[in-house]
């Protein structure tokens, strides 16, 4: 799998290909937008006995194992995080994730983009409603009232 896909997929994603994954959402209106991050469940159907009680959430009922990615509008996952015990959310995840390590070193990319004429340096992720205030998630607006709010939504 790594001779065949590592070149191009499993690996972080290079100045050019964030510059690319840029241009390309800001030519959909989202500047600085860099993907769609999100956790999956995995069902996890040979779970030893003894792991059952940890990889298994009430809400789910059978153990699973979390995969958290960030894929680009073209689907391309960028990042992948999997293995983290399924009795997680995608907060818990989120804190055990690579993901945010170059920023958290003062490491990330520098970018600059402006909306409603507020200029910004820092990239930001689509995500849902359990993922923290922070300014790296955009979430949807839940029952978008007026005509902007819906378009918003929609497009996201």
């Amino acid at each position: 799998v790594i001779e065949v896909f590592g070149g191009e997929y499993l690996r972080r994603p290079t100045r050019e290909d964030l510059e690319h994954i840029l241009q390309v959402n800001e030519s959909c209106g989202f500047p600085g937008m860099l993907g769609s991050i999100d956790c999956l469940h995995w069902r996890w159907e040979k779970c030893p006995l003894a792991w059952r009680g940890q990889f298994t959430r009430g809400d789910y009922g059978v153990p699973t194992i979390v995969l958290e990615a960030v894929a680009a509008k073209d689907l391309h996952i960028w990042h992948a995080f999997f293995g983290v015990v399924g009795s997680n959310n995608d907060l818990n995840v989120l804190n055990q994730s690579p993901l945010f390590f170059d920023a958290l070193k003062g490491e990330a990319p520098q970018v600059h983009f402006s909306v409603n004429g507020n200029e910004y340096n820092t990239c930001y992720y689509f995500a849902d409603g359990i993922y923290l205030e922070w300014a790296a998630f955009i979430k949807t607006i839940a029952l978008p009232q007026i005509e902007k709010h819906r378009l918003f939504a929609q497009d996201q």
